[in-house]
């Protein structure tokens, strides 16, 4: 699984607060970043949930 995070993010950090071991934000961009290149599998399902979360549909998933 790889994940995007697109230019519509808010920086509302939610994604962030549900899943630090995957997303992180930039204070520089004000806007939240992946970590990997490819999501661990033990962070897939969480993941998969900021995504349905996000408020502004940001977080692009790839299987």
């Amino acid at each position: 699984m790889k994940v995007t995070i697109t230019k519509n993010c808010m920086g509302d950090r939610n994604c962030n607060k549900l899943c630090p071991e995957v997303f992180e934000y930039d204070e520089d961009q004000l806007l939240s970043t992946v970590k990997f290149d490819v999501i661990p599998d033990q962070y897939a399902d969480v993941v998969r949930q900021a995504a349905q979360e996000c408020g502004a549909d940001a977080i692009i998933i790839e299987d």
